[in-house]
């Protein structure tokens, strides 16, 4: 079906292989015939075949490397998914060798006309960073070109590109900083994700903490959700009362674009998207003022009624939030409470959080959830639990002996487990009183018999030991029971026994000495080198020796020195230090590619860096601010882009003036929303009169673009439109500047200063560069010319001056000399070798002559010369010799092959067969073997290499020996090199060659400009980008040898 020339036969066909991908089954088997339809007009069957190649390009390397110049005549495509896909499958073939290629095709993309095709190119940046890590100065150009950009599918892209390639460079940021806060509304969810990360870390950088006076700005953290506006209003009057007695310490005002991040962000929080919301959480909790870092608290609670997936990312950063800042979550403490289907790591991770909420007035609420845990059938729920029990009695004091006894209640649950972690937990608390809790010590000592879990058994014994003089009596028998079953008990337990018999043998030796004694010779032989050495260490101190070793005086103060309380403190203490909601902070540990959350600085650093330069003379009058404050929706520098954008362009500029309004809208409900709005209210004032500020800027720069372009710069002026392409407003401004003249208000016309009479000289030259910088898709691609049209003229003048040069630019320059193809030994005898002719293959003009040559050294003759069947790769073909009857012992033959390459340089497989034998052989052609000599004349040269700049031009340096500044070594080593005819110059230090490729008929154009002091520069100009750059460098291995 791939193989037919209809359309809808190739379109199902391809259809079916993608479905195949999608269901996961393998179909690079496919790829052959796949990669022949890449050149398929059919706009819908190019797609498929680009998302199939996209897939399998990394994988099948050498095939696709064959159809590369296809990709690059898509880079053209008039469709703007078709340039997108075709830069997407090239940067997906990983081989270094066309990494120039890829980097002049996303150069190129950054300044395409379509905003997907500039986020596509945004795409490319990191894969061809990871490819050649040495490109990193050309793309970071590229990434501030597309930081530049006012489109809001590329900010989120190019970002991402920002922080796998260059994060340090933090500097590309400031002038887009105040953009990317007001783009972000309207942004996809991935790169509002992206965009908030990077400005977290920006933010932690160029502002002062808002936390940095506590004393400034003391307040009661449960004020955010039980009082009110009047009370924030209030405690802000306070505080600035409070500001006053401390002179020397200066208050803390908030930078406004520190506030305009906050006010950017907080709408966010409604999102749809998991992802954005944590996002914005954690910026709110690393940036925000504490009064502030409330509203999170809401939106990540809505976020507990999604998927269990979610909810377990959410709930461990709700956490560690809530250690720090636990009234936050208070008024949602029944949001936490655990549902019999949630699964075991989401109900441990909701108990971690009541248990940091539980404070005097909601415990009981807390125990009474938790009383009714302890009847889980889930064990492991169970134990956290009791786990969390324990914290809360350690937390606080009044409830500490209503825990204690509920957990000695448990002792005499059924469940083993749920009994041994009680005993775990007990023994903690224990430890904070011990000595009004003798019963309970007594009543576990009797547990030894029953429990057998053996972590329970040894907190038991470790309490009997430690207090052993509240239980004088049962301590002895405990220890003789542990005794009996010394041998059977885990190690845990026998070391505890062993402690439990060094501290009875030092307060109560007459009982208990034969005892000890006894349980360390037990222990003197165990198959744990632990405990055996844990005996010998207890003997040699507790038990008095003849030499009498100083520490056994100090056996009691070893043994029964008090112990400190244990803290029993939340898992998540110490993981605040990661930034929330990364890898980093689910794991507890670093992840790879993690960036460390920067600290804050001790003082701000010049705010100055983030505003945009304004010429004084454009400055707009009050009359003009007036205008822009009554138009809530439209600045009057979007209003100005005018109908005649590009069809790829407009919806863009359109979603872009939506955004940007909505997001000063966003804005401005947000500043009425706000919890602390009267303290807020003069930095509002502030940042009102900032917009307008920015707004009167973007537009002066507009008005100075302008001013610009009739100083005679047009080359440059058109290039810097080129590059500012990437905004839609830009674009539309310049190509619609005709439209302007008539549409603009007659007082924007009056106010235009007297300099500005040659606007419309400059329009006219405007218009012109920007034809020159027409997508070259958009242009209807003409074929390839073997002959010109002026050619007939060209040719006339050139007999009268450059006649003597014509004879030599039509004979072929022989090139590389004959090489072997079989060695005598390996061939048994026969020994071929095979040389380029560089003559015209008589059977198919679009082969490479080879010529071979056939010897027998062997003493027999060699009957039955001929090709075997070869096995060709894709596009390569070969015309056999006719077959050699017969070859005689010393006797040599000459035949002449030709080899279809197909414009690359992949060799040719082939069997050499006798009658006999069969010899593997291949032929690999120099790249300058792949094309023949064109004639053309200087005005023809100087044409067609108009026609193929940017990316199909490659430009080298280098410095030429002594040996090769001559005329005549100069064009004998280039056309040595590669198969090309010399086309006549003027001036005596250029020289200039032209050829076609064989196979495609490509024009491949040299350039080699020689100064008189050996510096030299090459250029190469050829739609085989491939062919260009293999080119380039064997001319300059060959000149510079």
């Amino acid at each position: 079906m791939l193989d037919t020339n209809k359309d809808s036969l190739k379109l199902e066909a391809m259809k079916r292989i993608v479905a195949m991908i999608a269901r996961g089954k393998n179909a690079s088997d496919l790829f052959p015939a796949v990669v022949k339809n890449v050149a398929c007009k059919n706009i819908e069957v190019k797609k498929l075949v680009y998302v199939y190649l996209v897939r399998y390009a990394e994988e099948q390397q050498d095939l696709a490397l064959l159809s590369i110049s296809t990709f690059q005549r898509g880079l053209k495509d008039p469709n703007q998914l078709i340039r997108a896909s075709a830069l997407r499958v090239l940067s997906s073939i990983r081989v270094p060798i066309i990494v120039p290629i890829m980097m002049l095709a996303i150069k190129e993309a950054a300044s395409d006309m379509s905003p997907y095709v500039r986020k596509t190119a945004a795409h490319a940046i990191p894969k061809l960073y990871s490819l050649d890590s040495d490109q990193k100065d050309q793309l970071i150009e590229v990434i501030e070109k597309l930081l530049a950009d006012k489109t809001t599918l590329v900010a989120g892209s190019v970002v991402m590109a920002f922080e796998e390639v260059c994060p340090e460079r933090i500097d590309l940021i400031h002038k887009n900083y105040r953009k990317l806060c007001n783009l972000l509304i309207d942004v996809e969810e991935w790169g509002q994700v992206v965009i908030i990360s990077m400005l977290t870390r920006y933010a932690r950088t160029q502002f002062l903490s808002p936390t940095q006076n506590e004393s400034l700005l003391e307040e009661n953290p449960e004020k955010a959700f039980y009082g009110s506006e009047e009370d924030e209003a209030k405690g802000t009057g306070s505080e600035e009362a409070t500001a006053t007695p401390l002179p020397a310490r200066k208050p803390y005002v908030m930078d406004p674009d520190h506030r305009l991040l906050l006010r950017n962000t907080k709408p966010l929080l409604q999102s749809r998207s998991a992802a954005v919301v944590m996002a914005v959480a954690q910026l709110y909790f690393h940036l925000a003022p504490k009064a502030e870092v409330g509203v999170i608290a809401k939106a990540l609670v809505r976020l507990l009624r999604s998927h269990s997936e979610v909810q377990y990312v959410v709930l461990q950063n709700v956490a560690t939030m809530s250690i720090k800042r636990r009234g936050m979550f208070e008024p949602y403490l029944k949001s936490f409470y655990i549902r019999s289907t949630d699964p075991t790591q989401i109900k441990i991770l909701k108990l971690e959080v009541l248990t940091n909420l539980a404070n005097e007035t909601n415990i009981p609420t807390v125990l009474r959830e938790f009383q009714t845990y302890i009847r889980s059938m889930d064990k492991d729920f169970v134990a956290a639990t009791i786990q969390a029990i324990g914290r809360c009695a350690t937390n606080i004091g009044r409830v500490r002996d209503t825990c204690l006894n509920g957990l000695v209640q448990l002792l005499s649950n059924r469940d083993e487990l749920v009994v041994a972690e009680s005993v775990v937990v007990i023994k903690k608390l224990l430890q904070m009183q011990p000595a009004q809790h003798g019963e309970i010590i007594k009543h576990l000592a009797k547990l030894t018999d029953n429990i057998q879990v053996p972590m329970a058994r040894a907190s038991i014994l470790w309490l009997i030991g430690e207090y052993c003089e509240h239980v004088p009596r049962m301590a002895p028998d405990v220890l003789r029971k542990m005794a009996k079953s010394f041998t059977a008990e885990e190690d845990i337990v026998k070391l505890q026994v062993i402690n439990l018999a060094a501290k009875l043998y030092l307060t109560n030796s007459k009982q208990t000495k034969l005892l000890t004694q006894y349980v360390l010779s037990l222990a003197k032989y165990d198959q744990n080198y632990d405990i055996r050495d844990r005996a010998r260490f207890t003997r040699q101190l507790i038990v008095p020796s003849e030499q009498g070793g100083a520490l056994s005086r100090h056996a009691k103060k070893l043994f029964l020195a008090p112990k400190p309380a244990p803290v029993l403190e939340s898992s998540f203490k110490d993981r605040d230090h990661f930034q929330l909601g990364s890898l980093s902070h689910l794991l507890n540990a670093k992840a790879t590619g993690y960036q460390e959350l920067p600290d804050w600085p001790e003082e701000a650093p010049d705010p100055s860096v983030r505003n945009v330069e304004v010429p004084e003379w454009t400055k707009c009058s009050n009359r003009e601010k007036r205008k822009e404050k009554e138009k809530p929706f439209y600045s009057d520098s979007e209003g100005e882009s005018g109908p005649t954008e590009s069809a790829d362009s407009e919806p863009e500029s359109e979603s872009e003036s939506d955004s940007k309004s909505s997001s000063e809208s966003g804005s401005g409900e947000s500043s009425s929303e706000s919890d602390n709005e009267d303290q807020d209210e003069d930095e509002d004032k502030g940042r009102g009169s900032e917009s307008e500020q920015s707004e009167e800027e973007g537009e002066k720069k507009k008005r100075k673009k302008r001013k610009k372009l009739p100083e005679g710069h047009g080359e440059d002026s058109s290039s810097d439109e080129g590059s500012d392409s990437s905004s839609s407003s830009s674009e539309s401004e310049v190509t619609s500047e005709s439209e302007e003249e008539q549409d603009e208000p007659a007082s924007w016309k009056r106010k235009t200063p007297p300099s500005s009479k040659s606007a419309p000289a400059a329009k006219e030259i405007s218009l012109l560069d920007l034809e020159d910088f027409t997508p070259p898709s958009i242009q209807p691609v003409s074929p390839p010319m073997v002959v010109s049209t002026s050619l007939a003229a060209d040719l006339e003048g050139l007999t009268l001056t450059d006649s003597s040069l014509v004879p030599s630019l039509l004979s072929p320059v022989p090139g590389v000399g004959r090489q072997e193809l079989l060695h005598r030994v390996a061939g048994e005898g026969l020994a071929v070798d095979y040389a380029f002719s560089r003559q015209p293959f008589s059977g198919d003009p679009h082969m490479v002559s080879v010529h071979i040559y056939f010897s027998n050294s062997s003493e027999t003759p060699i009957k039955g010369l001929h090709v075997g069947t070869p096995k060709l790769p894709a596009g390569i073909s070969i015309q056999e010799f006719p077959e050699i009857e017969s070859l005689a012992p010393g006797e040599s033959a000459t035949a002449i092959m030709g080899i279809n390459f197909c414009d690359s340089t992949q060799a040719a497989n082939f069997q050499l067969c006798t009658q006999t034998r069969q010899f593997y052989v291949s032929i690999q052609p120099p790249v300058g073997e792949l094309m023949a000599p064109v004639f053309m004349s200087e005005n023809e040269f100087k044409k067609e290499q108009g026609k193929l700049t940017g990316m199909n031009e490659i430009t080298e340096k280098l410095t030429l020996p002594d040996a090769c500044r001559s005329d005549h070594i100069v064009v004998q080593k280039v056309t040595a090199t590669a198969n090309l005819g010399r086309v006549p110059c003027g001036t005596s230090d250029e020289y200039r060659f032209a050829g076609r490729t064989l196979t495609s008929g490509s024009l491949v154009l040299l350039t080699l400009d020689a100064r008189p002091t050996g510096t030299a520069q090459l250029i190469v100009n050829s739609e085989k980008m491939v062919i260009g750059t293999m080119l380039v460098k064997d001319v300059i291995q060959a000149l510079t040898q």
